[in-house]
């Protein structure tokens, strides 16, 4: 039996995106397959191919040798010559055999074979098309959700979305269109599985190169990135050339371009930054639009200590801690941010622990334990014994003259009466 079918191979491989050749050898190896099954697993069987006439057709092949031991595998060179007058020793000769009598086993065997060879070959053409597009941004439709994954239409193929990789809060219906970063592709067991994701920070690289010329062409440089998904993301942006301003140009005429951003990620917060070589530079930047008073930098932790107005401190740290929080990775240092008063009491307290102390008069000595003196018995207090008073005869200058004592008389009269 001759199979025509080379316009079933040419409208197969248009419709799977897979190359003639492919589907050829496919059939091919199916028709072998199936006429060992038939005629024996030990028969050198082979099916060939003509391309001028889309044809298949099956051969056995037999070689040529003077003593025939194995009648499947080997011919004598009089019957070769029957067929072939130049046949000689070890020549093969091929017979062409009847696929009528495969029967329906082996022609479902083969069937089955060509389908599966076909499939793995549109899985390898899915594989290669989308491995060379990871890390680019693609468009798909929702199909459902399974166990919390987002299962999105490609065209081609499905991809998912696991529910790490979504924003949070973010809710889909079957059939809106979705925009997300491919992450990753892989091969399993069941065909090629594409990994999507709408919270890594690669994302918003590859929007800010969508919307922004600048970025796209690389005079403009995103050098880091600090993402709270569905919340607020801070980006790094550097200019190649001095005539460009790297903040504006991504912000764009009135905020259009990063506003444009904003809505794709459906009103997340995005604050671009310009970096700076110096980190103390660079942290004053990231933690806009917070004043900053000083910054204290510790190379060998890499940490710094910020100190903003009282006034700003909630604003310094941001709602949650995520100002410096997304600072902090942006830079890449671990930041501690405190309000000046709270830095003035700290030294004062530190200029306390440091100071020499002062020697107290009103405090007793301490003695050591095993210095302690013997008690000893206070001495008496000797008070003077007064002096006889001795009336003067003459006055000396300075000195009092002693009072005179009343008459007894006197002293009785008063009492009577």
């Amino acid at each position: 039996m001759i199979l025509d079918i080379g316009q079933i191979i040419t409208q197969l491989g248009k419709e799977k995106g897979i190359d003639r050749v492919v589907i050829v050898e496919a059939i091919k190896e199916a028709l072998e397959i199936a006429a060992r099954k038939k005629y024996g697993m030990n028969k050198r069987i082979e099916a060939t191919y003509d391309s001028e006439t889309g044809e298949f057709e099956i051969l056995e092949f037999r070689t040529v040798v003077e003593e025939v031991k194995d009648p499947e595998a080997e011919i004598s060179l009089e019957a070769a010559r029957e067929y072939d007058p130049e046949a000689v020793y070890n020549d093969n000769i091929g017979f062409r055999m009847s696929t009528r009598d495969l029967g329906r086993i082996a022609a479902q065997t083969a069937r089955q074979i060509i389908m599966q060879k076909v499939k793995d070959a549109e899985r390898e053409v899915i594989y290669n098309e989308f491995i060379g597009r990871k890390g680019e941004i693609i468009n798909g439709i929702v199909q459902r959700y399974e166990r919390d994954c987002l299962v999105v239409d490609l065209g081609k193929t499905e991809a998912v979305m696991p529910m790490s990789e979504q924003i949070p809060r973010e809710r889909y219906r079957q059939g809106d269109r979705i925009r997300a970063y491919i992450k990753d592709v892989s091969k399993t067991p069941r065909g090629p599985e594409i990994l999507l994701a709408r919270s890594d920070p690669r994302m918003i690289l590859k929007l800010f190169e969508q919307e922004v010329p600048e970025v796209y062409e690389g005079v403009v440089s995103i050098l880091s990135v600090a993402r709270e998904p569905g919340f607020r993301t801070k980006i790094a942006v550097r200019s190649k050339d001095r005539d460009v301003d790297p903040v504006g140009a991504c912000v764009g005429m009135k905020g259009s371009r990063v506003q444009s951003v904003v809505q794709e990620l459906r009103g997340e917060r995005i604050d671009i930054i310009a970096w700076d070589e110096d980190p103390a530079k660079f942290v004053c930047n990231a933690l806009q639009p917070a004043e900053i008073i000083r910054v204290l930098v510790n190379e060998s932790e890499k940490s710094m200590e910020v100190v903003v107005p009282e006034e700003q401190l909630l604003l310094a740290i941001g709602k949650k801690g995520q100002n410096v929080k997304l600072a902090s990775k942006l830079v890449g240092w671990h930041i501690d941010v405190r309000a000046e008063g709270q830095v003035e009491d700290a030294l004062k307290r530190a200029e306390g622990l440091f100071a020499p102390k002062k020697a107290d008069p009103s405090a007793k000595a301490e003695v050591p334990p095993g210095d302690v003196p013997a008690a000893q018995e206070p001495e008496p207090s000797v008070e003077p014994h007064p002096q006889p008073s001795v009336a003067p005869q003459g006055l000396e200058g300075g000195e009092t003259p002693p009072a005179e004592e009343p008459s007894p008389g006197e002293g009785d009269s008063e009492a009577k009466q």
